[in-house]
């Protein structure tokens, strides 16, 4: 089972992925971008080499997405999967920069994911008043850009996902820790999901 967890930047997604480890011990913990050799080395372009323009940014994105399916997410299909960030953050943060509508990013993931969509994602939603609780300047160059960014990008994160076909649930992420990490827990066990991806 491949399951993506996904929110904007501040939402607690590191703090559940960390979480889930002790309720998944035999679970494969990943990332997009960074889960592989290769996709660290996109990561750390992305958030400190040169500034690239929005289709740049994109097409490294996918470049990682491809990659990752095929060298970690499909040879282990059998086993459960854990993802901080999936296709789904990568057309809500392309969305924000306005350079490409949603039915073109959706065309490009689809090549890029080769048919291997997330059986289940998890959407953790701030509220704008949560976020600017939380939100610290200067960490990289994404949060950098701002909270009304944050916010656009979250909306545009809901807009996908509700395309995708893929099984999701959505959980505000003002509650606590403890809370959110239980309704996560007992989702993937009690999961029978039979997700029809956007395209098939």
């Amino acid at each position: 089972m491949y399951v993506a967890i996904e929110g904007i930047d501040r939402s607690g997604k590191s703090t559940q992925i960390q979480r889930l480890q002790a309720h998944f011990p035999e679970a494969i913990f990943t990332k997009e971008p960074g889960g592989t050799p290769l996709g660290q080395e996109i990561r750390r372009l992305l958030l400190h080499g040169p500034r690239l323009s929005p289709r740049s940014e994109l097409f490294l994105f996918l470049a990682d997405r491809n990659h990752h399916i095929n060298h970690l997410i499909r040879p282990n299909r059998h086993r459960l999967i854990i993802s901080d960030r999936s296709f789904i953050s990568g057309i809500g943060y392309a969305l924000a920069h306005g350079d490409l509508g949603l039915e073109e990013l959706f065309k490009l993931n689809q090549i890029a994911l080769e048919g291997i969509y997330p059986d289940l994602i998890v959407l953790l939603e701030l509220s704008p008043q949560e976020l600017a609780r939380r939100f610290a300047q200067g960490e990289d160059r994404i949060e950098t850009r701002g909270i009304d960014y944050l916010l656009q990008v979250q909306e545009h994160l809901k807009e996908a996902l509700f395309k995708s076909g893929v099984d999701y649930i959505i959980i505000e992420a003002t509650k606590s820790q403890e809370a959110i990490t239980q309704e996560i827990v007992a989702t993937i066990k009690g999961a029978r999901w039979q997700s029809k991806p956007y395209g098939e």
